[in-house]
């Protein structure tokens, strides 16, 4: 009987399991869990305070129950979020970047699914796909494509905005059509990537009518 060194296997093991730079998770850092705001000395606005209220709520539970994969799927996503609070201007995360910081945690996860089912491993497939569903519901819904023209047609009516379209530049114009939509809504609810596609789409329009 053949025997093989313990090193070859684990050698031969790294061949067929792939280990993707999209796949690291960032480091885990405690915070006290006795006060969601504890975990930062500037306000929260609406939005933020209540995705970290539900992800602080959670990990308590998680904890309690001893659910270990739980707790440190949520430890892993708020420890990037407390590396984002840290900004020059002392600012708290906002809601849009907890909630990319969440999208991104999907992300990877989705991804290295992929990769371990390509791999043949539909166990490790199957815990990533878990790992992101339960990070998925602490997401808010996205505004339907519809939705968004609708806000956007009532901003390109309102009066500031229907004035700059008539004197101001199109990129300027532009500008103001989506800072005052965004005044209007919360930016974690709009998908980035129809937000580009809207953009194009309304700046065609605006160029031309002001062209």
């Amino acid at each position: 009987m053949t025997m093989f060194h313990p090193l070859r296997i684990r050698h031969c093991l790294r061949a067929f399991v792939p280990s993707p730079a999209s796949y690291a998770r960032p480091p885990i850092l405690r915070r006290p869990l006795s006060n969601v705001s504890a975990s930062t000395s500037s306000p929260l606005s609406d939005g933020a305070a209540d995705i970290r209220a539900r992800l602080m709520q959670e990990l308590k539970a998680a904890m309690k129950s001893k659910d270990q994969v739980k707790s440190t799927v949520i430890r892993s996503v708020l420890s990037e979020v407390y590396a984002a609070d840290k900004t020059p201007s002392g600012t708290a995360a906002t809601s849009a970047a907890i909630t990319t910081i969440l999208r991104r945690a999907v992300t990877r996860r989705a991804d290295a699914a992929t990769q371990f089912e390509n791999a043949a491993r539909p166990d490790l497939a199957q815990k990533e796909r878990e790992e992101a569903a339960l990070l998925e519901s602490f997401l808010p819904p996205l505004l339907p494509e519809a939705e968004i023209d609708r806000i956007l047609q009532g901003v390109l009516a309102d009066p500031a905005v229907a004035n700059a379209r008539s004197k101001g530049p199109p990129q300027k114009v532009l500008g103001l059509v989506f800072k005052t939509f965004y005044s209007r809504v919360d930016k974690s609810t709009v998908d980035p990537e129809l937000h580009t596609r809207v953009r194009l789409r309304h700046r065609t329009h605006i160029c031309v009518a002001t062209g």
